[in-house]
């Protein structure tokens, strides 16, 4: 048998790793790699048109599968595009392994044509960045970054020389044990005990969620239940805690509403369950404070805690339920039940008043049609700006659909990349991407790639012809809006020309037909909808601390409007609040 070359040996590993895709462009320091690919079944290169786009999708591939998935960029220029996807995907903490092809070996160090020092440039967006020199440092160095990516997760970036990727692997290269999956941590004795104490000992107590409550939802009702304690969530933790729950008050920050601001400053213990919540201008300075992660690093850096506990928040609960005394007292529960239904009934008016006549179309209108039509599983991948404040208030979670943005990193043109690796995951399974007019165009070029692989993606595009998001800041800060406006083509003219389904929509009365036509399309498909610019919601009063666009007052007053399903499940609630 021919003996394998450092390219071929990569992509076992690879494989043997569960990485099913490599998502990039090709170049030529990356050919090597790229036909070692070809060669091996069990893996496919998917040819996107932008780097960007192939970080963007494999950490929206990993996300939705949880396994490790990997992208690729030649020399030079082409690995440089993949930074932003891989921020993004670092800071989800998806496990992505990118590969980063170099100049020749020989030639490092010498300001070569496309010369960069990738092994540095990508080790702020990664646990793991190092240069092969030598196919001697295989397979132990990408064994390494894999270990790093899954056990870490988050990315590693391995840079390889085309020249080095050509040449023979040792001759006794052995098949090295992979770490494919991560394992649960559980706290120490004494955090336990501790954490028993200060539950014991407090009144009112307060859950607030985030994305580590994934796979923990049971665990945290049973919680709050045993304990009487409201649950808020941030934007991360929506789609894991907020559906089938009793004890919901909402979600913090700027695109807050409900109240979980309310019920996370009454308290006089304030639970933060896997949540790494960058505003500190939201939480409480003046109450106790416990901090449940899987991350040591991330305990304490956004607020003074009482207590760190260092560990997964479902084993966490399973050792904190069965020893805490069950309390009796509801006031607090019932209280802020009531303050946030009362809230929510306070603005659900502002996208029901003859929103079906208005043109241009509510984009609350769209967003509430979307979230009816759409699938009990469907997968929502959300542009950052005012989609985001969209999918945080219509979006309905049922523990069976997911939804991806660039929540943490908040880059620009995330949503149809990651529909991209969302799709590729399940082509039966309904992917949509809600994009707005910017950040689609900033990479509709992979629109392409849809058409090129027939993905059946639905773009759902809110076309306010407008960066309504950095608008809003402008006028928030007391700054004319300026350079926001785009001047933007008949996008379904676009994707019809590309190939795909393509419908424009500007009546509200066309809106479902064009949606459920759409996504009844067995392809790719683009509606186009022309959504309503002014529909920002400006506060009736701008203090001196909403310059910044993220004060605390700003989150109770900038966005304020409708909140869709989220008021049924409120007012059910509230149905269960004993009468006096």
């Amino acid at each position: 048998m021919a003996r394998q070359n450092v390219a071929e040996q990569f992509v076992d590993i690879l494989v043997r790793a569960g990485v099913r895709r490599l998502y990039g462009v090709v170049g030529d320091s990356l050919n090597p790699v790229v036909d070692a690919v070809r060669r091996t079944p069990d893996i496919d290169w998917i040819q996107v048109r932008h780097e960007e786009v192939a970080a963007f999708a494999a950490g929206a591939e990993a996300q939705i599968t949880g396994r490790l998935t990997a992208c690729a960029g030649s020399c030079g220029p082409g690995n440089l595009h993949l930074i932003n996807g891989l921020y993004d995907a670092h800071r989800s903490m998806a496990p992505v392994l990118a590969l980063a092809s170099q100049i020749p070996s020989s030639e490092i160090g010498l300001g070569y044509f496309q010369e960069t020092h990738p092994d540095r440039l990508f080790a702020e967006c990664s646990h793991y960045s190092e240069l092969i020199s030598s196919p001697r440092q295989m397979p132990r160095l990408l064994q390494t970054a894999i270990q790093h990516a899954v056990g870490q997760s988050g990315v590693s970036v391995v840079a390889l020389p085309g020249d080095i990727a050509s040449e023979p692997a040792p001759d006794k290269a052995w098949q090295t044990a992979l770490v494919t999956s991560r394992p649960t941590v559980r706290p120490g004795d004494e955090e336990i005990d501790a954490l028993v104490k200060m539950v014991d000992e407090a009144d009112r107590v307060t859950l607030f969620c985030g994305s580590g409550t994934a796979g923990a939802h049971a665990e945290v009702m049973q919680f709050a239940e045993r304990v009487k304690a409201p649950v808020g969530h941030a934007l991360r933790g929506k789609e894991w805690i907020q559906y089938d729950n009793p004890f919901d008050v909402g979600m913090s920050g700027l695109l807050g509403y409900g109240a979980a601001y309310e019920a996370t400053h009454e308290c006089d213990l304030l639970i933060l369950l896997g949540t790494d919540f960058p505003y500190n201008a939201f939480l409480p300075d003046d109450v106790k404070i416990v901090q449940v992660d899987v991350r040591p690093e991330r305990l304490g850096r956004r607020s003074k805690l009482d207590l760190a506990v260092w560990g997964d928040v479902r084993e966490t609960l399973r050792c904190l339920v069965p020893r805490v005394r069950a309390k009796t007292d509801r006031r607090f529960l019932d209280r802020m039940l009531k303050k946030h239904a009362d809230a929510l009934e306070g603005v659900v008016k502002a996208y029901t008043r003859k929103v079906e006549k208005h043109v241009p179309i509510h984009p609350e209108y769209v967003a509430s049609v979307l979230d009816e039509l759409a699938d009990d599983d469907a997968v929502f991948t959300v542009d950052t700006g005012m989609c985001n404040v969209w999918a945080a208030r219509y979006i309905t979670p049922n523990g069976r659909r997911r939804i991806i943005g660039s929540f943490s990193h908040g880059s620009m043109a995330n949503a149809l990349p990651q529909a991209i690796g969302a799709q590729f995951t399940d082509r039966r399974r309904q992917v949509i991407s809600m994009s707005g007019d910017g950040g689609f165009s900033m990479l509709m070029g992979d629109f392409l790639t849809l058409v090129q692989y027939d993905l059946p993606v639905k773009i759902v595009l809110f076309d306010n012809s407008s960066l309504g998001m950095v608008e809003l800041e402008m006028l928030v800060s007391g700054l004319p809006s300026y350079g926001t406006t785009n001047h933007n083509p008949d996008f379904a003219a676009v994707a019809r020309a590309a190939g795909a389904y393509g419908v424009r929509v500007e009546k509200p009365k066309q809106l479902a037909g064009a949606l459920k036509d759409a996504f009844k399309h067995k392809g790719p498909a683009l509606v186009d909808i022309v959504t309503d610019p002014n529909a920002l919601s400006i506060p009736p009063r701008i203090s001196r601390e909403m310059v910044s666009g993220f004060a605390l007052s700003a989150s109770k007053i900038v966005l304020d409007g409708g909140v869709g399903r989220m008021v049924q499940m409120a007012r059910s609630n509230l149905r269960n609040v004993p009468r006096p």
